[in-house]
């Protein structure tokens, strides 16, 4: 099954982007980006796509001695990757990197994630790695570590998760000692470590979380380290992988069960100040969370070319208005109404991903600091919304892929049920949709005291004010306004949590929307004015229109779900 990465699809996402943003976000021309993303395409179809079907069918292995095989070919693609410099792309360029916009990144990340969502996980946690070291760790630690997580001859993963503590990182209980020489002594266990044993690098660079043992109870005690896998004198650290989790899905992908210190403790050096962990792990975990806003975008659209190549080969029933005996199903009206659904959630989840991206960039680049001060507080309103959002719908899309092929969607050899079980591990990891949720409602709607969402709303009002004159579309607007509002009045309540999901859902389609409304005036005269145009219509006309309505629904029963008991 081929891929053919997106090219103007993603351009005109970046576009949009970029007019929605209070600033420019980057230096290159439209040609400069075009001639990147037409040279990550074809290493993503050429070379990673490929191992989709050989990861999903032959996954990683764990041997006797502790040893992680990756699927064939894995090694060398990743090799090839690292030596092309797309590891490096956003990289610092005191280290080597490129510094090129997030923005950029996230559009190569698609193509990455479409080609082989398990092979670009390795990726995904080192930039993660990366930025967390060059924002809070020491500048020994900087100069030792950055080089080679920026050209990728290193990898880094990220240890959170413990068997008692997952989401509530409050009941850790990995411990770490203070040693003479200044570094500190790792001991305890961790599970659902992404590459965090494998053959495709030299060396592992662990952020672990943990705790000291005088530290203060609860997530206010908790520090991140840095935990190599191989010391700098060359000797191996105290720490190993355990055991390969058995996944749903992305097999390629080793999830391991790791142990520090059996032997005294693992060697690490402190990222931060003691007991402020949290704050240098939240780096890595925005980062992550856009991407796997990403990796949602990147396996809906999978499953949707897949599904659109199957509707116009296969050939079943009569179609209205058509006179073959059998016609291909594409011209029946309900499975075009699959594959638009699919479509237009695709480039919705598109456009929410590129717009945190740009706001991202605009909290870094933006010349003034009350402009980067306010495109921060943005980029951190539309993370939850991007993560949420793109990851609900790669499930719901890739479910719809399995619908579109019928009985054959359903065998394995087609390919389109690799993409649904990938892809239902992305509204679970780096913080479930519904802790997504939980953050929108208690902290997010209320950035700069409100001003941030209003600005928002304002935008995607005026967007669609233009695009449309539908009163439902507007009205949409202003509904979501009022349940904000009503939100922000009860922050931390049984009521608002109890309905923080489909709100959350319902303020994603209204800024999709606009940006889908938007799209559709930038698209016109270019290749793409039909495909956009159709794909705002139907998004704003039946999928924002109809997560508002289920937010507003979900509201007026809100009291019914606090006061039921649930034994």
């Amino acid at each position: 099954m081929t891929y053919t990465p997106p090219i103007p699809q993603v351009l005109l996402a970046m576009q949009t982007a970029e007019r929605f943003a209070a600033t420019q976000s980057g230096e290159l021309s439209i040609d400069d980006v075009r001639a990147i993303l037409s040279e990550a395409g074809r290493f993503a179809s050429e070379r990673i796509a490929p191992l989709n079907p050989v990861g999903d069918r032959i996954p990683t292995n764990l041997d006797e001695g502790g040893k992680v095989t990756t699927p064939p070919g894995w090694r060398e693609t990743y090799q090839a990757w690292c030596e092309a410099g797309w590891n490096s792309l956003t990289g610092p360029t005191e280290y080597a990197g490129q510094g090129l916009p997030t923005s950029l990144a996230v559009a190569c990340t698609e193509f990455w994630n479409s080609s082989s969502m398990a092979f670009a996980l390795c990726p995904l946690l080192t930039a993660g790695a990366i930025e967390a070291i060059s924002e809070h760790a020491s500048q020994e630690l900087k100069d030792r570590y950055l080089h080679k997580l920026v050209s990728g001859e290193w990898t880094g993963t990220m240890n959170l998760t413990e068997p008692q503590s997952g989401s509530d990182l409050s009941n850790l209980r990995c411990k770490a000692q203070r040693a003479d020489d200044g570094s500190y002594r790792i001991i305890g266990n961790k599970i659902f470590i992404t590459y965090g044993e494998h053959d495709c690098s030299s060396n592992i660079v662990h952020l672990v979380l943990a705790r000291l043992e005088d530290a203060p109870a609860g997530t206010r005690g908790i520090s991140l380290f840095l935990v190599p896998k191989t010391l700098p004198d060359g000797s191996h650290n105290d720490l190993r992988c355990l055991s390969l989790e058995h996944k749903l899905g992305v097999h390629g992908s080793p999830t391991c069960a790791m142990a520090f210190g059996d032997n005294g403790g693992a060697r690490g050096w402190l990222i931060g100040e003691e007991n402020r962990g949290l704050n240098c792990m939240f780096t890595m975990m925005n980062n992550a969370r856009l991407l796997v806003a990403t990796q949602g975008v990147a396996l809906a659209e999978r499953a949707t070319q897949a599904a659109f190549a199957y509707a116009r080969e296969r050939r079943q029933g009569r179609a209205p208005g058509n006179d073959e005996i059998a016609s291909p199903i594409i011209r029946h009206p309900d499975v075009k109404r699959m594959l638009l659904e699919m479509r237009c959630k695709t480039s919705a989840a598109r456009m929410l991903s590129m717009a945190t991206a740009s706001a991202l960039d605009s909290s870094v680049r933006a010349q003034t600091e009350d402009e980067r001060r306010r495109a921060h507080a943005r980029a951190s309103l539309l993370t939850p919304l991007a993560k949420s959002y793109s990851s609900d719908i790669a499930v719901e899309v890739a479910s719809t892929a399995i619908q579109v092929h019928g009985g054959m969607g359903y065998i394995e050899e087609t390919g389109v049920a690799q993409y649904y079980r990938d892809a239902r591990i992305l509204p679970i990891y780096e913080g479930t949709n519904g802790i997504q949720a939980i953050d929108l409602v208690t902290r997010k709607l209320l950035l700069e005291g409100g001003e941030t969402l209003s600005q928002v709303l304002e935008s995607c009002h005026r967007t669609l004010s233009a695009f449309t004159t539908e009163p439902s579309a507007l009205q949409a607007v202003t509904d979501a306004a009022e349940m904000a509002k009503m939100l922000c009045d009860r922050p931390g309540s049984q009521f608002s949590l109890a309905v923080a999901v489909p709100f959350q859902r319902a303020l994603a389609a209204v800024v999709a929307g606009a940006h889908l409304g938007e799209a559709a005036v930038l698209g016109r005269g270019d290749a793409l004015e039909a495909e956009a145009a159709t794909n705002a219509r139907f998004f704003i006309g039946v999928e924002l229109l109809s997560a508002v309505a289920a937010a507003k629904a979900a509201i007026s029963c809100a009291d019914a779900t606090v006061s039921i008991e649930l034994a």
